[in-house]
């Protein structure tokens, strides 16, 4: 339930969303065909790709979105049970990312699945500091939305699916990159592609803007000659869904080992709501991240997994009785060397791929991706060119000041909470605990990890 600041804080966003469709019809009536000039090409159809896409749409901008992958089809008639109780990875949406998908209207969609935060734990494995976030007292609805990420990207491709302003086209490779420099009406992007199923010539398309969401191993990035500037953690990620003999009554826990960040996030079950108040929840997503090299036995012996949970939880979790099949993911962080290429944008993984601490690498990539589907749709009200270079530039520079926060946030955490030296140790220690006694410190940090402060 809504506390009041929050009923008016989505109240004025619904009249800001209303007087914007209001203008964006007056536009499209008195002239139309400047929307249909404006075509953006998106290359990569993951959930970034896929919520850009729907974001652009929002704003009456149509986009072509090619995806390397096979899509699969899907009816919305589908069946919503979790077929896969125990065997998928999932994600933490943050609040900002939660009212972006509100505002173009998906959520209503998404929220079945979704298990809100109401409470996260800190603590350091065999050490005094904790501290704890409760959302009565941070005066907010919730700190965010764990969901499978399965159910996300069936209900972004159904959604993409069923939208006019969006042209899908999977198994497709990218294999060439030409811009066109000039004016307005000669300017562009030029996309070349093949199918990999087929023995069909090289395609192309052509647009005035192309953005690249297509990973950290980006190809456009490639194409385009963007070097990238990478560090390896030495650590791997073990990603899985645990049950638990207690249910975790919407907690999520942050938990500090010689390893590395583990973390343990609320799920909900197979019947019923992850925002139902009286919903008994005792599925839980688990990150344990682990020194590289060591994964195997995380991997292929599930009573080990769980005993090795549960000396690092203690019984903050209570019992962890089930483990699903885990996947492995080597943890660097690549960062692109530049984001802007002339009418080319790297976004997404392929722009900033970060660790998984705090899980804040999809919601910045989310932010990203708000942001420039906001100032493109002032460029169309206006009748300017969407793929103008200076503007792309100015939408470069304006998410400095976020992401470089967000990866300075996730560095110290790592490194901070994984070094040995036990003067640094007693540091940090002392840190929890002042940061879980002290005034003015908690909502700070609530709104930064909630996306609210950016």
């Amino acid at each position: 339930m809504m506390d009041n600041n929050d009923l008016k804080e989505s109240n004025a966003k619904q009249l800001d969303t209303t007087d914007h469709k209001e203008t964006l019809q007056a536009h499209k009536q008195a002239n139309s065909s400047k929307l249909t000039e404006q075509q953006v090409l998106i290359a990569g159809g993951g959930h970034v790709g896929l919520s850009f896409a729907l974001l652009l749409a929002h704003h009456g901008i149509a986009s072509t979105l090619l995806e390397k992958n096979s899509y699969p089809t899907i009816s919305p008639n589908d069946d919503s049970k979790r077929s896969h109780y125990l065997d998928s990875r999932n994600t933490a949406l943050s609040r900002r990312t939660v009212q972006i998908y509100q505002e173009i209207g998906l959520w209503s969609e998404l929220q079945s699945h979704a298990c809100r935060i109401d409470a996260v734990q800190i603590s350091e494995q065999g050490s005094f500091g904790h501290a704890q976030l409760n959302k009565a007292d941070e005066k907010v609805e919730s700190f965010g939305q764990v969901m499978e990420n399965a159910w996300l990207g069936r209900k972004l491709l159904l959604a993409a699916q069923q939208e006019a302003l969006i042209t899908l086209i999977d198994k497709a490779n990218v294999t060439a990159v030409e811009q066109q420099t000039g004016s307005q009406s000669t300017a562009g992007v030029t996309l070349s592609f093949t199918y990999y199923d087929s023995d069909e010539h090289e395609q192309q398309l052509q647009g005035s803007v192309l953005v690249a969401c297509d990973g950290r191993d980006s190809t456009v990035r490639q194409l385009l000659d963007i070097g990238t500037t990478t560090y390896d953690y030495g650590q791997t990620a073990i990603v899985g869904v645990v049950q638990t003999d207690q249910p975790h009554e919407h907690v999520a826990i942050e938990r500090f080992s010689p390893a590395g960040p583990l973390a343990v996030l609320p799920l909900t079950d197979p019947e019923g709501d992850g925002n139902d108040d009286y919903q008994t929840g005792y599925r839980r997503s688990v990150v344990w991240v682990c020194p590289t090299g060591e994964e195997t036995q995380y991997l292929e012996d599930d009573e080990h997994f769980l005993q090795t949970l549960q000396q690092a939880f203690g019984q903050r979790a209570g019992t962890f009785t089930t483990a699903g099949r885990r996947g492995a993911y080597p943890l660097t962080r690549v960062l692109a060397d530049a984001q802007v290429d002339g009418r080319c944008v790297i976004m997404g993984n392929a722009a900033h791929t970060l660790h998984p601490v705090a899980g804040q690498g999809f919601n910045l990539c989310m932010r990203d991706a708000h942001v420039l589907a906001q100032m493109m749709s002032a460029q169309v009200l206006k009748g300017a060119d969407i793929g103008d270079p200076q503007l792309l530039k100015r939408y470069e520079k304006s998410r400095q000041t976020d992401q470089k926060r967000v990866i300075r946030f996730c560095d110290a955490v790592v490194h901070g909470f994984t070094h040995p030296n036990p003067a640094i140790k007693l540091a940090r220690n002392m840190a929890l605990v002042a940061f879980d006694k002290l005034p003015n410190i908690k909502p700070l940090i609530a709104n930064y990890a909630m996306g609210l402060k950016s």
